[in-house]
């Protein structure tokens, strides 16, 4: 597998109206995008990136985006219902989320660690998107990227601790589990969470490949020791016509 991104069209594919793509150390290579500032990438279309967190906060994009545009905040999260705009999250290890809905036309990205996860960052970015845009939790396709695995993410008390307190789904979550440290599997939380505010498991998919394992596909900052390198990824609303 040497792509520079990964697509899921099971997902989403043009004729959905939307493109869509998880970024690889290769793609991270390629592309320039500067923090919290709209990048033109082809014509009239855009790329935004922002400051990342680990909070629950999430841009709301609703006009058009300008060449005079700083976003210079903290969010996780950024959803808009602009077509030609590239809402996009930066990852390494943590899980980047993709969510478009098929009828009301919106797209969201999102930025999940453990923390984000623990304080329900993709219940309450869904929840932002359906009361923002009166969108039925029916018509909502999420897809769940490259991230840290629980065949690799060991995790220890400062990470149970507050899952534990602010998880009721902690233990389904949780592999090999000795008690002050345990693998956790993001992707699972993830989807679980999803399901509990009305997503259909049907309209979840993932990309399950664990980005400590594969050092030739992804960044890892639990591999490295250190952040050296980020994945983007990102969903786009096509302009219609």
């Amino acid at each position: 597998m040497g792509a520079s991104v990964i697509t899921v069209p099971a997902f989403a594919s043009p004729r959905d109206g939307v493109t869509h793509f998880f970024g690889t150390r290769k793609h991270a290579e390629t592309i320039a995008c500067d923090i919290g500032v709209p990048a033109q990438v082809r014509g009239r279309s855009w790329m935004l990136s922002v400051k990342q967190v680990h909070g629950t906060d999430a841009l709301v994009l609703d006009r058009p985006v300008t060449v005079a545009d700083r976003f210079e905040r903290g969010w996780d999260a950024l959803v808009t219902d602009q077509p030609g705009v590239t809402v996009a999250v930066r990852t390494a290890d943590c899980v980047p989320v993709l969510v478009y809905d098929r009828r009301r036309r919106a797209v969201a990205a999102i930025h999940v660690g453990w923390r984000g996860a623990v304080a329900g960052i993709v219940s309450k970015t869904i929840q932002l998107m359906v009361s923002r845009f009166s969108i039925a939790e029916s018509d909502l396709r999420i897809s769940i990227g490259p991230s840290a695995g629980p065949c690799c993410y060991e995790v220890d008390e400062a990470v149970l601790a507050p899952l534990r307190s602010g998880c009721s789904e902690w233990p389904s979550v949780l592999r090999d589990d000795r008690g002050t440290k345990a693998n956790l599997d993001l992707k699972a939380l993830v989807r679980r969470q999803a399901a509990q505010i009305g997503i259909r498991p049907e309209h979840i998919t993932a990309v399950n490949l664990c980005t400590i394992c594969h050092s030739d596909l992804f960044y890892s900052y639990r591999r490295e020791g250190r952040v050296s390198g980020t994945m983007l990824s990102g969903i786009t609303l096509m302009p219609r016509g």
